[in-house]
């Protein structure tokens, strides 16, 4: 007979109180105002709350459906200045690119690593241009980081890349920084969401597998080009 001792341990659950203690201690450290948009959450709704008691006659019954609500306001704030201050640090890093495009929810396919890169030096990511890939139902979104006549460049080989595999599909092309004329990392999510439909869900599928089946940065990598270097460093993106 097995003993108890050889049975297999469940996995301790984490508690959720002190999973929302860190992550609202990390969001502090970027955001020091965090507190206050919080408090002015809470209060605003319990105000509206306790004004529309008022007015129907059942002040108390009013307070505690404001209560949970403020509550989540607060929350949402929260989540909202995390966001913000997470995309503050993104700007200006490698990699803000995939970042933003990691916000974009349903409907959007994107690959985890640059699909071209351009080094000046041998693994000089820092400085290099690249160019990261997303496909959705407007169509295919190529963003690019660094100089901008280099990525320019690489704008225009991908370009005929996809074209050659899916021709007639849009291409929008931005590139992703701080500067005049640039797509800041925080705005991906609702530029992207803006963009006019132009292809069905089949369609959207089938233009997925063609490009899929493009050479990806390992095979049409320039010359001093790490790929395991180009990737994003996570750990920069969260400020770490």
């Amino acid at each position: 007979m097995a003993r108890k001792s050889d049975k297999p341990k469940k996995p301790k659950r984490e508690n959720p109180f002190k999973r929302f203690w860190s992550v609202y201690k990390t969001i502090k450290q970027i955001d020091p105002q965090v507190n206050l948009w919080m408090l002015l959450a809470f209060v605003g709704v319990l105000a509206v709350g306790a004004a529309i008691g008022l007015i129907m006659g059942h002040i108390w019954s009013s307070l505690l459906i404001a209560l949970p609500v403020g509550i989540l306001a607060a929350m949402i704030v929260l989540s909202r200045r995390g966001e913000r201050a997470a995309f503050s640090q993104m700007d200006g890093q490698r990699g803000a690119a995939l970042g933003g495009l990691s916000a974009v929810k349903r409907g959007w396919y994107y690959d985890q690593e640059p699909v071209a890169a351009d080094a000046t030096k041998p693994n000089d990511v820092q400085n290099a241009a690249m160019v990261f890939r997303a496909l959705g139902r407007p169509g295919v979104v190529l963003l690019g980081e660094g100089p901008k006549h280099r990525v320019d460049k690489l704008f225009a080989k991908e370009s005929k890349k996809v074209s050659r595999v899916a021709p007639g599909v849009p291409i929008h092309t931005y590139i992703v920084g701080t500067g005049e004329g640039e797509l800041p990392a925080r705005k991906i999510r609702t530029t992207l969401i803006k963009l006019r439909p132009h292809l069905s869900k089949e369609e959207l599928s089938v233009v997925n597998k063609r490009l899929k089946s493009l050479p990806g940065l390992r095979q049409g990598m320039p010359a001093g080009v790490d790929p395991n270097k180009a990737r994003m460093d996570r750990k920069a993106l969260r400020g770490r």
